[in-house]
């Protein structure tokens, strides 16, 4: 039956109507919901979601296939979001930033995307917490990496490959996800300006610096050892 119906109700596109628009954000809430309620979103059915929500079965197939494609759609959403919000960071120089750190502040742009997963943390946490879709961290770093490629290529020090550039890129926004989900699922302690400057901070903060133990490391010289290894093994 639940085939049937299926097949019989294709889903519709998002509709700008009201009406629509306030049964899509219950099916949203009510899948969050879910979420915490069941500890994974695997174990999360269609009926659990429409009772909750206060709909229809047929009302939910009339917006999405199922809860993949719920789920799905909530996160292309957040991530077509941030794009404005990424595009600001990426616009700031690398003198932009030193004057941020050396005065304690934030990276332009950095409050106002943090701000913008704390409004909607209600439903972003579930989804990006132990019990949500491990995938949504993997799109909302390729979404950055989208952005940030071109921006940080540009002016590379010679010597830095563009091999170590992918590396590193892969390594530091894989790590700044990482710091937005802690935050986002343990309760958002730290304001949103707090959390900007430390994210700000933490991205140039070595670990010898943790100990009082400075660590100098000449990234072009490293990178032209690595290429020199590279085309050697090549040969």
């Amino acid at each position: 039956m639940q085939q049937a119906l299926r097949e019989e109700v294709a889903p519709a596109p998002p509709s700008t109507d009201r009406r629509s628009v306030r049964t899509r954000l219950a099916l949203r809430d009510a899948l969050a919901a879910e979420i915490i309620a069941t500890g994974d979103l695997s174990q999360v059915t269609v009926t659990a979601v429409t009772d909750r929500a206060g709909v229809t079965r047929r009302t939910f197939y009339s917006h999405y296939r199922d809860i993949p494609d719920l789920v799905n759609q909530i996160e292309d959403e957040t991530t077509a979001e941030i794009q404005p919000y990424l595009q600001g960071l990426v616009a700031v120089d690398l003198a932009g930033l030193e004057r941020a750190l050396n005065d304690c502040e934030p990276c332009p742009g950095a409050a106002e995307l943090l701000g913008y997963f704390k409004e909607r943390s209600s439903y972003l946490a579930p989804l990006l917490g132990e019990g949500g879709d491990p995938a949504f961290r993997n799109k909302l770093t390729a979404a950055a990496h989208d952005v940030v490629y071109a921006r940080a290529a540009d002016g590379l020090a010679l010597g830095v490959a563009q091999e170590l550039l992918e590396y590193y890129l892969s390594f530091a926004l894989s790590a700044e996800v990482g710091v937005l989900v802690r935050w986002l699922t343990t309760g958002m302690h730290e304001s949103v300006d707090v959390m900007a400057r430390l994210a700000t901070g933490l991205m140039f903060v070595r670990p010898g610096d943790l100990y009082n133990h400075r660590i100098d490391f000449n990234v072009p010289a490293f990178g032209l050892t690595l290429l020199a290894l590279k085309e050697k093994n090549n040969d």
